[in-house]
């Protein structure tokens, strides 16, 4: 009986910190809105310039649920929409980290990938990815390819250069005491070097998966008549800047759940890796 009225008072701490926890990551989200609300009452600017959070929240909406149909052409469309980015992400993010990762290890692992590809590869990684929007365009026309390309050319480079870095950056220990137990050069790489490269490469593809959203709805401001970056741009002609901000938290939420994906793909595939983090916190 005194272990369960001792056990309470842990309980109730317990979910008290969930709780807080909890808080902690809306705070800010809710001040910037509260600030944003307040701000757009102000009559500094029209409604019709910056519409208020809850005028945007009503588009939005109306853009998933077609309530009222304010939202005219695009009312009840919102997964349509998603879906045609998303699956435009997908597909030059799974074409990137398969290349990147695979020129990664080869220009990490041997010098003569690093001699042949890497001075190439490196006069092409300085070049802004939306500079290749007109050739997209001619190659591809204005369809989901050039949109794919364009993820791919964004998404390409941070997995490449983080994948260089986690194997060049693997302890010389561990390798040579792979080579002392005969391990062949395909068992190094698959046994030692690539375990011990995940950090980085996951580093590398969370970094990327936001450059896709970046890049999938540049294109489709431009090169696509579908997603979620048409319908901001279409948005932005007819003055609807209540859709553009709907579309733009879209793209915010989208993109955020997708690094949430990849994180708990990290951790799960990290799992056995004990790692000792030191964070400062104020408070």
């Amino acid at each position: 009986m005194t272990s369960v009225i001792d056990a309470a008072p842990a309980r109730r701490a317990f979910r008290l910190t969930r709780l807080f926890q909890g808080l902690e990551r809306v705070v800010v989200p809710a001040l910037l809105i509260a600030g944003w609300e307040v701000f757009a009452r102000s009559g500094v600017l029209p409604p019709a310039l910056l519409p208020a959070p809850s005028a945007v929240l009503h588009a939005l909406g109306d853009w998933v649920f077609g309530f009222d149909e304010t939202t005219q052409t695009y009312s009840g469309h919102w997964l349509r929409d998603a879906l045609a980015s998303a699956l435009r992400v997908f597909g030059g993010f799974a074409l990137a980290s398969l290349l990147g990762i695979l020129a990664g290890v080869a220009i990490g692992w041997s010098r003569l990938f690093e001699k042949t590809l890497e001075p190439t590869l490196q006069m092409l990684r300085p070049i802004p990815p939306v500079s290749w929007i007109p050739l997209a365009i001619i190659w591809f026309g204005i369809a989901d390819k050039p949109a794919i390309f364009l993820v791919f050319l964004g998404a390409f480079f941070p997995v490449l250069m983080n994948t260089i870095h986690g194997v060049k950056t693997v302890d010389h220990n561990l390798v040579r005491a792979g080579a002392m137990m005969g391990a062949s050069q395909r068992q190094m790489l698959t046994d030692i070097v690539l375990p011990a490269a995940l950090p980085s490469i996951f580093a590398g593809l969370r970094i990327a998966v936001g450059s896709a959203w970046m890049l999938t709805v540049t294109a489709e401001m431009v090169a696509v008549k579908s997603g979620l970056g048409y319908v901001l741009w279409d948005s932005y002609y007819f003055l609807r800047y209540d859709i553009v901000l709907a579309a733009m938290i879209s793209i915010g939420l989208l993109g955020y759940l997708s690094d949430l994906g990849l994180k708990a793909i990290m951790a799960r595939t990290l799992r056995w890796q004990q790692t000792t983090t030191v964070q400062g916190r104020a408070g």
